[in-house]
């Protein structure tokens, strides 16, 4: 008896009005090749097909290795349509951002996590889809009708924020997602965290060291669960290191940060250094102090939360934490997979905490 996903041989000998043998298409459907096509040419059943591009047990590897090739000698690919409503892979991963889209058309953390994301995703075949929405109602929207459609076979979450109904809603949905955020606690997904907390208390520990007492801080969105730990390492530093720190809030953009370091500036007592939740804050920053007269670091030191290409050309080079936010995005792409493929309990794994580098924008305070 043959293996239970191949087709007893035909007999060689063509009979009479039969297609000539040298035509491997002959018999196929008009039209569009079909997995029944594919497997007579195999020599398979269609759900050894079905089994051989989704790639899951129940065929040897020599059947499948012959399903394949039979299907790349043809160009064939499984609808898309089809393989959706039999619930198999779309090669899709989905990412939906509630962002300001100038924001991030700006923003290199993100170009890089993406490139990250893609560059390992890639390997496996699988794209990304990106949609921007107005707000997280709009989001948790468009995952309900991809989870509905069977459109993504894996989510990534950003800008987790306090109190969020998105991981619950996504684990509900029964959609494998990893969330780029967190706070290493537990989690209705897996999340992959780096220790804001931890990574804010270096920076103000270093301006403390040089003498400052009085310290702004340009902070991002009060609702994001980092922007909250960054906040937290805020307060904690009061009591510590006994600094004076103002807190000003904004969207991330440019102009939200030039307006939150005109505001700092322009205070009485004016701070002696600045603190920047990203390195578009950090480089607007940068010029408003120019445009005021105010000497950096001979007036104000500034330091960024984030490190790129914004940091490194300004005159003077801007002090930023660094980590490799490429690698973060392929650490990132990794956990998906596996969610994907093994559907694990639920972790949290913690990225490398970011490194302070030390550059020509920071220096001790000036003498009263």
């Amino acid at each position: 008896m043959p293996p239970n996903d191949e087709v007893p041989p035909q007999d060689s000998a063509a009979s009479p009005g039969s297609p000539e043998p040298s035509d491997p298409l002959a018999g196929a459907a008009p039209g569009r090749l079909r997995s029944t096509d594919i497997a007579r040419l195999a020599g398979v059943s269609v759900s050894a097909v079905s089994l051989a591009f989704n790639a899951r047990p129940g065929i040897s590897d020599a059947t499948r290795k012959r399903i394949l090739e039979v299907a790349e000698e043809l160009n064939w690919r499984p609808h898309r349509a089809a393989r959706a409503l039999k619930g198999a892979s779309n090669d899709v991963v989905g990412i939906v951002l509630a962002r300001p889209a100038r924001t991030l058309g700006v923003e290199p953390f993100f170009a890089h996590v993406l490139s990250g994301l893609q560059s390992r995703l890639s390997n496996e075949g699988i794209a990304t889809q990106i949609l921007i929405v107005e707000d997280t109602q709009a989001e948790a929207a468009v995952y309900r009708r991809w989870a509905a459609e069977n459109r993504i076979d894996g989510l990534v979450l950003f800008d987790l924020a306090v109190d969020d109904v998105r991981p619950q809603l996504i684990a509900d949905l029964r959609v494998p997602a990893v969330i780029l955020g967190g706070h290493g606690a537990a989690l209705p997904l897996t999340s992959v965290w780096v220790d804001d907390h931890a990574a804010m208390t270096r920076i103000l520990a270093y301006l403390a060291a040089l003498g400052h007492r009085i310290i702004g801080h340009v902070s991002g969105v009060p609702s994001y669960q980092h922007t909250r730990r960054r906040l937290q390492a805020v307060a904690d530093a009061h009591e510590t290191l006994g600094l004076d720190i103002v807190s000003v809030a904004t969207d991330y953009s440019d102009t939200q940060g030039a307006s939150a370091t005109r505001q700092l500036l322009e205070a009485n007592p004016r701070c002696t250094a600045i603190i920047y939740d990203s390195d578009v804050m950090a480089a607007a920053g940068l010029g408003v102090a120019t445009e005021m007269g105010v000497r950096v670091p001979g007036d104000v030191s500034i330091v960024s939360f984030d490190d790129s290409i914004l940091t490194q050309l300004p005159h003077p080079p801007i002090t930023a934490l660094t980590r490799d936010t490429y690698a973060l995005g392929t650490l990132t792409a990794t956990e998906l997979l596996h969610v994907i493929a093994e559907r694990p309990e639920p972790r949290a794994v913690q990225a490398p905490t970011p490194e302070l580098v030390l550059r020509a924008s920071t220096a001790p305070p000036a003498e009263p």
